[in-house]
């Protein structure tokens, strides 16, 4: 079970067109951007021990972000 709510995944998948929205649906996009999200903290996170800092900043963030989008 992910820990995204289900809600904002049913305004982000209407907002991206659809009309409807089975509940199945708000369930593996919840899944699914909850698996990207812990992908892109795991690599922001060794970019900030890399660079010495306990602190992840927006920058490793955006950095990560582009990182694991070429995967």
């Amino acid at each position: 079970m992910s820990e995204i709510p289900l809600a904002p995944m049913e305004r982000l998948i209407k907002k991206a067109g659809a009309a409807r929205v089975a509940e199945d649906a708000k369930s593996r996009m919840s899944e699914v951007l909850e698996d990207y999200a812990i992908s892109v903290a795991a690599r922001a996170n060794q970019l900030a021990k890399h660079a010495n800092r306990k602190t992840v900043t927006a920058a490793d963030i955006s950095l990560a972000v582009k990182e694991v989008v070429r995967k």
